[in-house]
């Protein structure tokens, strides 16, 4: 397993569909994963360090694991098959090691709730990575920060709040 990292989220230009790029430590590779617009948001939301009133989903699944005396100790992103990422949370609970599947995203965003580190097959590497001098500069280019930032700065927690 590779130790890695959030490097940013960008645009894909063509699709306009967000990818989520890791980085490992030494910064010789990146992994690009793919992902929906709400676990970009959430994501985003967690590097950002944005608070809310009440928890989201990710924040409540930590406090959650919190209260059943359960501690993220990782998340492992575990295979790619035929264009799916697989990851584990690795959850401590007393004495026993528990592992829940989850998509990489998901797990992602929880990890960075928790601080957890963001481990990454090496097998997942050799086939999706790409080496890190192609990531030079920042992932997110002055129009797709904005976008992002102009995302941010729009949501509202009342518009996503469930009405009935």
């Amino acid at each position: 397993m590779v130790e890695m990292q959030v490097f940013g989220l960008a645009l894909d230009e063509d699709s306009q569909v967000p990818v989520l790029i890791l980085k490992d430590k030494e910064e010789k590779s990146v992994l690009p994963i793919w992902i929906g617009a709400m676990e970009a948001m959430a994501i985003s939301l967690a590097l950002n360090k944005v608070a809310f009133p009440r928890p989201m989903t990710h924040d409540l699944l930590l406090n959650a694991l919190t209260v059943l005396e359960g501690k993220v100790l990782r998340i492992e992103i575990t295979s790619l098959e035929e264009g799916t990422y697989f990851a584990e949370i690795v959850v401590q609970q007393g004495e026993v090691e528990r592992r829940i599947d989850s998509r990489p995203s998901d797990a992602i965003a929880l990890a960075l709730r928790a601080e957890a580190p963001i481990l990454v097959n090496e097998t997942v590497l050799e086939s999706a990575g790409a080496s890190a001098s192609n990531y030079e500069e920042p992932v997110l280019k002055t129009e797709d920060a904005e976008k992002w930032n102009e995302m941010l700065e729009k949501f509202d927690i009342d518009d996503i709040k469930y009405k009935m």
